[in-house]
């Protein structure tokens, strides 16, 4: 291989390395090392599956792409946290605040909504599947493009709500 062949090579090597982990390593040990406090960290594509975040503070985290596939996050703070594209299907998210969190093509599908804060969330695309939104406010928040099949809305909060085909539902204001 001649020598242009070798330096596209290499910078094509570190590319890809450089996106196979982008989250802050330190970001992640501070996640482990306080009791679950983290705000504003960067754990973009971090695998956390199976994590027990219960009650952590991750404000403003940016957690995209992430794969917390069945993790406790009940009673967390993911306040306008970047959720989009993270895999959070069969987590726990009962009584999480998500307000103003963008969780754009994420999957929820089999995930615990109940009683979360979703007020002006960004829903767009989103799987939720058979997802639990019982008692879920979802006031502000975006839905449309979301796939609802399945999923469990008892009283769930929609004011000013748009539903996944673009229409608007003021039910719960």
């Amino acid at each position: 291989m001649n020598k242009l062949g070798l330096t596209i090579l290499a910078i094509v090597t570190t590319i890809f390395a450089s996106n196979a982990s982008a989250f802050d390593p330190e970001d992640l040990q501070r996640l482990k090392n306080t009791p679950h406090s983290c705000e504003l960290c960067d754990l973009s594509d971090a695998d956390l599956i199976r994590a027990n975040l219960e009650g952590a503070n991750l404000v403003r985290a940016n957690l995209k792409g992430a794969d917390l596939r069945a993790s406790n996050l009940q009673g967390a703070d993911l306040y306008g946290a970047d959720l989009s594209d993270t895999d959070l299907s069969r987590a726990n998210l009962s009584g999480t605040k998500i307000n103003n969190a963008n969780l754009s093509d994420a999957d929820l599908r089999a995930t615990n909504l109940s009683r979360a804060i979703l007020n002006n969330a960004d829903l767009r695309g989103t799987l939720l599947y058979a997802a639990d939104l019982e008692g879920a406010d979802l006031s502000g928040a975006n839905l449309e493009g979301a796939e609802l099949y399945g999923a469990y809305l008892r009283g769930a909060i929609l004011c000013h709500t748009t539903m996944p085909d673009g229409s608007v539902e003021y039910s719960g204001c």
